[in-house]
């Protein structure tokens, strides 16, 4: 998808200038406000594909990378009791926490692309990419988390709301369809009814006509 400024054309400049700028390590740049918002836009974009993966396919089945056995491994052997199902900031930022996930995050440098860039995690996985539901974490704490979430079956809630949603709109659809074909055959029976009506009046008035002839002949 290509990146236009507001007359349609593309800020090519602008995107190597990003790029190039999230290409380098985050000592380089400090607290640059532009830099800032330019992670922040390629976490979203981050953010929003995961969500539709975990949104359209069961993530039970699904693999984030060529590692995610060992990073599975690694994670609930260094975090066994960690709750992930609604995390607790504390157990991400806070001091004590850091110090023990730095070495964590450290066995992946080299491993897993980009190990340590901002990305994005739910702290409620039932909820989605939420102001109040969301919180800055390394890419590789990401991807422990929500790799174990898939695995562990946390992640299915967000999958099965979405497919109860959508089966409740088809639902009501077939509903309406038939709610209509049903008052198109009332309206149907309705005519017939009214047509044997009329045949059978029909029928009376000349069953009387001849009974009227009949007993006139007979006088």
């Amino acid at each position: 998808m290509e990146t236009t400024s507001g007359t349609g054309e593309p800020v090519a400049g602008e995107l190597v200038s990003v790029a190039h700028a999230l290409s380098l390590p985050a000592e380089s740049y400090g607290n640059d406000p532009d830099i800032e918002m330019a992670w922040a836009m390629k976490a979203m974009q981050h953010a929003e594909v995961y969500y539709k993966l975990i949104s359209s396919v069961d993530p039970q089945f699904l693999k984030l990378t060529k590692v995610d056995d060992q990073i599975y491994s690694e994670f609930r052997e260094n975090f066994e009791k960690l709750r992930i199902d609604v995390l607790d900031p504390e157990e991400l930022k806070s001091e004590s926490a850091k110090e023990k996930w730095r070495p964590f995050c450290l066995k992946f440098d080299g491993i897993v692309e980009d190990f340590n860039y901002g990305t994005l995690l739910r702290l409620d996985c039932s909820q989605g990419y939420t102001e109040e539901n969301t919180i800055f974490a390394p890419r590789i704490q990401f991807f422990a988390i929500e790799i174990a979430r898939n695995r562990e079956g946390y992640n299915k809630a967000v999958y099965t709301s979405v497919h109860d949603e959508e089966e409740k709109e088809g639902n009501h659809g077939r509903e309406e369809g038939t709610d209509s074909g049903g008052a198109e055959e009332k309206g149907a029976n309705r005519e017939r009814e009214k047509a044997k009506t009329s045949k059978g009046a029909e029928k009376e008035k000349r069953a009387n006509k001849e009974i009227s002839k009949s007993g006139e002949t007979a006088l």
